[in-house]
């Protein structure tokens, strides 16, 4: 009963800390931009404030203003959600979906808020707060190995701490494990996958740390640590949110941390690779490939690509990035010091900026201006001859693409293609009234230029990109009739032009604003937009305004051009005086529409064969590869605090740095024209950081015993556990550095420990269990359920349909991602889940996961996964016993025992071995016996007898013992 209770706490422990993130990142800063200001320390609409959890609480005239749980009877909710149309708030506009998401899934899960305190006005807080002489902040202290009296059981120095605290306890260590145990313990703890039985068991010391060894040097070793690495990097392959797109490249940085893991690269390298490994020096392409890849860990966060508001999404990218490096390496909590100093750790909101101007100085995203934003996509280098050949290929394919582009961009304007072939073009050339951009009224500075012909008249008018919002050309055109124009706007294209220039037409009937996409892919020269038919009145006041405010690239002008579009009445008399002019219209319109067709023709046959050339091409060599990346921003700059996490309400500039707290001995300096990226991974990653190194040891302790020295593993701030054995905690750390930060040098220390080696079970008697009921001074080694993972690469390995491919994409149907597309969602919504490779390999989407993970809690991968929550649940139950997936494996696997032996005593023990890795029992080899001779019928098919198989196979599945590890 106590492991229950105290099982059920951690449990709601880690809701805990999962609802605090949510509440701090989504919750805190969305109330202070939405509802404070009227309902905050200064103003009080209805009497209700929202600035503590006790405000809404009280709530204000109309009560409560929150349910925790129940979302219908929230008032809140009523009024955010515009359920009622007379209490709206806020007033003025309703949230977005994403924010309404937000706060929906905050008050269903009780909304926890951890505001204990009215928000004061000034003055000092009177929460508690850490400073910089909290024990995580100072750094590790090498501590003497304590003396022992069991001095006979301690194999290395980490027994010896461990028995130190036992015995100071008068506690006893638990005898060593089973052989049998201890095999099956080692298997799955170093590889993820059951022992091979076909080895000799390990009954030496020497044989054990044989064993050791050649797991550690195992494929199986990496790909079972990468998977832990993965989790607290949130790897993902789609981005989640909105419209989910999928990640084409994600796998390739699965597979550097598998080959990192595999080749024993030390952790401080990787982590300055995740980091900065762009900027390192590559001393081959090999290297320049790792590098790049390894940048992947801030591409890969989840993001709402498609919020409009760029401001916003910029900095909620950056708040992600933060958040996960500051959990996943430094066990802190940064993301809560956005909106103010961190209310628990001694972490300012100057600490916050100070590490935010770096990643906002670096470009994670191609642009933003997109509608639907874009990670970076970055060519990766190949080897020798293969890059040669295909630097060549890339030349052809890229001239062909060019071709097709301007083709394009032609038949997209194909009634000025003529006109392109001429260098100059004079303004009595074209037809109609055209006001040329010399006659044109200016503001600001626009620069004349002749850079790429044609163009009418002396040249065109370009903003150069500057003074956005400051510059406007006008157009006064002298209309000699009365009547309807088509109006034309020339100006000149190309791919760094604008691609929403704004453009006010003031004509007889009103005034219409436009845009012009000014942006083409190749084409670059003279184009015409038209902007729609309008009447204007002779000698009237009509004009045609093109202003740069708003626009992102270059704006240009170069004429407007005002066709005659009215025609006569079918049932209108002619007057004869007027029928030369018609005549001369309707015959130049219909040379016009004839230049058109004619030219379209031949640009559509030109674009076909060209098309043709280069998908054949195409075929020849594949495309280059590309990873997920992130790149240095052209020009690198210090972030502002934004007041209350505001984009909006900006503060003063913080220089680039690090946190404050946590810096000892002299911090790397920032170059003005770098990011700062490479010395916040030096930072990181240095001797004197106080975190890093016990961040990871601890990790890889929680990894391996089932709980960490810190249980808390991605929290060692004020709110996180103290360690159970702080100097056994700085022993390791400081060892780990002096190895080079070796992760298998890490895991071999541990595992080659009496520690490790205990039995989970305990002779102990109840006084000793209830000095120590939580297991903290590892008097017996923790029982620990299997993950997802393992449970199903352990039925895929009974069912010998386990694929053991190294590598390699996991999501084959992904492409290239247009991310305007709603249809490339679908890859992830309607995916089937059909592999047999390791779970490691299975497609890892962000709303949709394979069902075997959704039931035995693989956790959410939209933030860094410090533990995997352990339930045990009807469900589980169910799943086992009822999944088709499951079904089909436990019968494969059944065929495998059927053709082992035709004696089913020995087949009832390759059962066993197969699922448990240990022989039954004589009392259990009869059970099994009895029920399958009971079950068959004389007249039983093959199908039949193999299905009765499965069923038993699935019992044992079913079991605790093939669920967890003693």
């Amino acid at each position: 009963m106590i492991r229950r209770a105290l099982f059920l706490a951690s449990l709601s422990a880690a809701a805990s800390a999962a609802d605090m993130t949510h509440f701090e990142q989504r919750i805190r800063p969305l109330l202070i931009a939405n509802c404070i200001d009227c309902h905050g320390p200064d103003k009080q609409k209805g009497g209700l404030r929202l600035d503590s959890r006790a405000g809404w609480q009280t709530g204000g005239d109309s009560g409560p203003a929150l349910v925790p749980g129940k979302l219908a009877e929230s008032k809140l909710w009523q009024a955010v959600s515009y359920a009622d149309r007379d209490l709206r708030m806020p007033p003025k506009r309703k949230l977005k979906d994403s924010e309404l998401a937000d706060l929906k899934l905050w008050i269903e899960s009780g909304a926890p808020d951890p505001r204990d305190e009215v928000a004061s006005t000034g003055g000092k807080s009177k929460s508690a707060r850490a400073d910089a002489s909290f024990w995580s902040f100072q750094p590790p202290k090498a501590t003497p190995v304590p003396m022992v009296k069991n001095s006979a059981w301690p194999a290395n120095d980490i027994d010896r701490f461990i028995l130190a605290k036992l015995e100071a306890n008068q506690l006893a260590p638990a005898p060593d494990a089973s052989t049998s145990i201890l095999q099956r313990r080692l298997a799955f703890d170093l590889t993820g996958l059951p022992p091979d039985l076909s080895q000799p068991a390990p009954l030496t010391p020497q044989a054990y740390e044989k064993r050791v060894d050649e797991l550690l040097a195992s494929s199986a070793f990496a790909e079972r640590f990468a998977s832990h690495w993965l989790d607290i990097t949130r790897f993902a392959e789609s981005s989640g949110g909105g419209r989910s797109l999928p990640f084409k490249d994600a796998w390739r940085f699965r597979d550097y941390v598998i080959e990192a893991i595999r080749d024993n690269v030390p952790v401080d390298r990787m982590i300055t690779e995740h980091l900065a490994g762009d900027l390192l020096p590559a001393t081959d392409s090999a290297a320049r490939r790792r590098q790049v890849t390894a940048t992947g860990f801030l591409a890969l966060g989840p993001t709402n690509y498609e919020e409009q508001d760029k401001g916003m999404l910029r900095m909620d990218i950056v708040d992600e990035q933060l958040d996960t490096l500051g959990r996943a390496f430094l066990g802190l909590t940064i993301g809560c010091a956005r909106c103010h100093d961190h209310k628990f750790d001694p972490i300012s909101a100057r600490d916050y900026y100070a590490l935010a101007g770096i990643l906002r100085s670096t470009k994670t995203l191609r642009n933003y201006t997109d509608n639907v934003a874009h990670w970076i996509d970055t060519p990766l280098p190949l080897e020798g001859d293969a890059e040669a050949t295909m630097q060549k290929h890339e030349q052809q394919v890229n001239a062909l693409k060019r071709q097709v582009a301007v083709l394009k961009d032609s038949l997209r304007d194909a009634g000025s293609a003529d006109l392109r072939g001429r260098k100059t073009i004079a303004v009595s050339d074209l037809p109609g009234i055209v006001v040329d951009d010399s006659e044109a009224q200016k503001v600001g500075f626009w620069k004349q230029s002749t850079s790429y012909a044609p163009y009418i008249g002396k040249g065109y008018l370009s903003d150069n990109n500057e003074g956005k919002g400051e510059k406007t050309v006008t157009f006064t055109p002298k209309i000699p009739k009365t009547g309807r124009y088509e109006v034309r706007l020339a100006f000149n294209g190309g791919p760094d032009r604008a691609e929403n220039a704004t453009v006010t037409i003031l004509h007889a009937d009103g005034e219409e604003l436009r845009e012009v996409k000014m942006l083409t892919e190749g084409l670059k020269g003279l184009q015409f937009a038209s902007l729609g038919t309008y009447r204007f009145e002779a000698n009237g006041q009509g004009f045609v305004l093109i202003s740069n405010a708003s626009s992102q690239g270059y704006v240009t002008v170069d004429a407007v051009q005002f066709l005659p579009a009215d025609e006569p009445a079918a049932n209108a008399p002619v007057v004869a005086k007027d029928l030369p002019a018609t005549i001369k219209i309707q015959r130049q319109k219909l040379d016009e529409l004839k230049g058109k067709i004619s030219t379209t023709q031949k640009l559509m046959k030109q674009l076909a064969e060209v098309e043709k050339e280069l998908k054949a091409l195409q075929k020849d060599i594949p495309d280059r590869p590309e990873a997920m990346s992130v790149a240095e921003d052209s020009a690198p700059e210090d972030a502002k605090i934004h007041i209350r996490g505001s984009v909006r309400n900006l503060g003063a500039s913080v220089p680039r740095g690090f946190i404050q707290a946590a810096l000892h001995g002299n911090a790397p300096g920032i170059p003005a024209e770098a990011s700062g990226r490479l010395q916040l991974a030096q930072w990181i990653t240095s001797r004197e950081n106080p975190l890093t190194a016990r961040i990871m040891v601890n990790r890889v302790w929680h990894w391996l015993f089932g709980a960490g020295i810190v249980r808390t593993t991605d929290n060692f701030g004020s709110t996180g556990e103290a360690p159970s054995h702080p100097e056994l905690l700085d022993h390791l750390a400081l060892k780990f550095i002096e190895d080079g930060w070796s992760l298998k040098h890490l895991v071999k220390q541990m595992v080659m420990s009496r520690t490790y080696r205990m039995a989970s079970t305990s002779e102990a008697s109840a006084a000793q269990h209830a000095m120590d009921p939580d297991n903290r001074l590892l008097s017996h080694m923790n029982r620990k359920r299997l993950d997802a993972e393992c449970l199903r690469d352990g039925m895929l390995a009974a069912a010998g349909t386990l694929d053991r491919a190294f590598g390699g994409p996991g999501v084959s149907e992904v492409k290239a991602v247009d991310a305007n597309d709603q249809k490339i969602q679908n890859i992830e919504y309607g995916y089937q889940f059909l592999d047999t490779r390791r779970s490691l390999y299975t497609a890892a989407f962000r709303n949709v996961r394979h069902p075997l993970f959704e039931v035995f809690d693989f956790a959410d991968i939209n933030q860094p996964i410090a533990q995997r929550t352990t339930s045990t649940v009807a469900t589980q139950a169910l799943f086992l016993m009822n999944s088709p997936k499951v079904i089909e494996q436990a019968r494969h696997a059944a065929d495998v025992v059927l053709k082992s032996s035709p004696e089913p005593d020995k087949r009832i023990e390759t059962a066993f071995k197969n699922s448990l890795q240990r022989s039954p029992t004589e009392k259990e080899q009869t059970q099994v016996r009895e029920f399958l001779e009971s079950s068959l019928s004389g007249n039983a098919s093959a199908d039949d007898v193999r299905d009765l198989w499965a069923r038993f196979i699935q019992t044992l599945w079913s079991t605790p013992e093939f669920r967890f590890l003693d």
